[in-house]
Parts: C-alpha cells; sequence; structure tokens
C-alpha cells in the first residue's frame, strides 16, 4: 500500500504543478495532500475519508492532516480538479490502446435502499427511481454513464438521475475518441442519427441490433460485438467490487463527489496493474 500512495501522491503533485495550480503558500496542508487522502480513501477505504485521514496522519505521510471539518470544505474546493485529473489518465488510456477499442454501458448507484426512498434526503422525486433490467428491480439514485477501452480502462463518464434513459444520454457524449475508434454498445443504445454523425468523424458506433430493426450487422459483425460487449461486463464487475454497499453522504454534491472519485480510483488500479 505504501508504494502506491506514494505513486498517487507523485501523480496528483505533478498534475498540479503542470496547471500551475496556485495555492496559498501558508497553507499547512496542500491540494495535493488533500486530493491523495480522498484517492486514497476511494481505492482502499471505501470511501471512508476518516479511515484514509487516520492512516494518512501518520509522520511519514501528511502530519499536518486537517481535521474533519476543514478536510471536507478543502475537498469540494478541488473537486474540479479530479475531473481534470480523471481526463489526464484518460487520454492516456487512449494512447496505449493502439486497437482503437472502446465499450459504453450504464451502472446503476443506489442512494439508499428502496424501502427508505420516503426518507432520503440526498435526493427527492421519481426522476431518480430507475430500473435494472438485468436483475428485474428497481432502483434509487443515480446512473454512471461509461466509456472504457478495451482493457477496461475508463476514459469517459457522467452521472444522470436513475430514471434517464440510456439511449436519450447518449447526446451527453463527448466521443472524443481518435479516428478509426469503434465503439460497442447494448443493443439499447440503437441511435441511427448518432451513428451516421460519428460515422462522418470516422468513428464506427456499433450496438447490437434488435431482430425487429432494419439495419443489421452481418453474422459475423454480430458475432464481434458480442465478444467485445464482454469488456464492459468485466468493468461492470470492477465498479461493483470498488463500490460499497452504501455511500455514506450528507448532501447530494458530496455523494456524487464520492462516486466520481470510485470511478477516477478505478483508473488509478489500472495504473498500477500497468505498473508492474
Amino acid at each position: 500500500m505504501d508504494d502506491k500512495i506514494v505513486a498517487i501522491y507523485t501523480i496528483v503533485s505533478d498534475f498540479l504543478m503542470a496547471i500551475h495550480h496556485y495555492e496559498d503558500p501558508q497553507r499547512q496542508m496542500s491540494d495535493a495532500e488533500v486530493m491523495t487522502t480522498a484517492i486514497v480513501a476511494a481505492l482502499f477505504f471505501a470511501g471512508n475519508y476518516e479511515s484514509a485521514r487516520s492512516l494518512l496522519a501518520e509522520p511519514r505521510y501528511f502530519p499536518a492532516m486537517l481535521s474533519k471539518s476543514r478536510f471536507n470544505r478543502r475537498l469540494h474546493r478541488v473537486k474540479a480538479k479530479f475531473l481534470s485529473l480523471f481526463s489526464l489518465l484518460g487520454e492516456h488510456w487512449k494512447d496505449l490502446n493502439s486497437d482503437s477499442l472502446y465499450a459504453i454501458d450504464t451502472f446503476p448507484v443506489a442512494a439508499c435502499d428502496n424501502y427508505r426512498i420516503k426518507r432520503c434526503h440526498l435526493y427527492q422525486g421519481e426522476a431518480y427511481r430507475g430500473f435494472i433490467a438485468s436483475k428485474k428491480r428497481y432502483f434509487y439514485g443515480l446512473k454512471i454513464h461509461l466509456v472504457v477501452t478495451k482493457d477496461g480502462q475508463p476514459v469517459e463518464f457522467f452521472l444522470t438521475p436513475g430514471a434517464d434513459s440510456d439511449v436519450e444520454c447518449l447526446d451527453l457524449f463527448d466521443f472524443d475518441l481518435p479516428p478509426g475508434s469503434e465503439v460497442y454498445a447494448d443493443r439499447i443504445y440503437t441511435n441511427y442519427v448518432l451513428e451516421d454523425v460519428l460515422s462522418e468523424a470516422d468513428i464506427l458506433f456499433k450496438p447490437l441490433r434488435k431482430k425487429s430493426l432494419t439495419r443489421q450487422w452481418e453474422p459475423w459483425e454480430r458475432y464481434w460485438i458480442s465478444l467485445h460487449r464482454k469488456m464492459i461486463e468485466t468493468t461492470g464487475s470492477l465498479i461493483e467490487r470498488i463500490l460499497p454497499k452504501s455511500i455514506h453522504a450528507v448532501t447530494s454534491m458530496g455523494f456524487e463527489l464520492k462516486v466520481s472519485l470510485f470511478i477516477l480510483a478505478m483508473s488509478f488500479g489500472h495504473v498500477f496493474k500497468v505498473a508492474t
């Protein structure tokens, strides 16, 4: 764990220096240390900031650790930097993805158990009640919309309310991918207009087809798409492994920040795999 913590801090510190991030020189705890603590919490302690703070407050790590309230305030001030760091790592994964094969899918994140929906303070309204078709059950919370490489490395994501339609959210993706890329998706993502637009940008969007649709793939193409769909399923299992059964948060912004940190932690997990 020590080597990974040092690696996280080094990457975060170099990233902040590269973007010329300014902070008050009188601060006893730097923003790099704050960000490292949050990433360590997501990667090793199921998002528990207190456990990460207790570990990293040791003299060999960050002896000037902030109090709980001050740490949370500083954490929310740098939340935009986490997304920038995720984008930087995403560009790195794109460069390593020489085959330019990607997959897209959605994963539910429950904010509370179904029987506690009426008492949920983070979110309210039917907009957050989603349905998991594979498990044939409802959940109350958010959806993670994710693009990954063939090796499961995340390159793009965003969050929406649980009831939002997957296919309607396709327009929210940037699809900032290299020319010649192929993006595989489930049959629910059929969108002819988007396919034509991406084709003009030299990006092939290949969702599985329902048998009733007019546009159909050749048999070998259907097999190829089904084969590469497995990489997003593997990523889904990795996300479920990282995400705890319940995410503790006081506000919706805090909940969304923690979910984003879990995705960033998954990206760091791939950094350690590549390093070994």
